[in-house]
């Protein structure tokens, strides 16, 4: 399993957890931490595919940008 798709499944478990009012409230602060840590390694290798896309994501995102406006 890839880092990001581990970190990813981590952000997921913690919502579920949080979401379902089941954690115990010393337990919601180091979910917290957890997560957050989670969430900068998930936009840390979103940041370097796209940076790896340069400017075809930017094209990419305009056009649908675009798209949704003439919605």
């Amino acid at each position: 399993m890839s880092d990001y798709r581990r970190h990813y499944d981590t952000l997921a478990r913690i919502a579920a957890e949080l979401e379902s009012g089941d954690a115990d409230l010393d337990r919601v602060l180091p979910l917290l931490e957890e997560a957050k840590a989670a969430y900068e390694a998930c936009k840390t290798r979103i940041e370097a595919v796209r940076r790896a896309l340069g400017e075809d994501f930017d094209e990419v995102e305009a056009l649908t940008e675009e798209d949704e406006d003439e919605e």
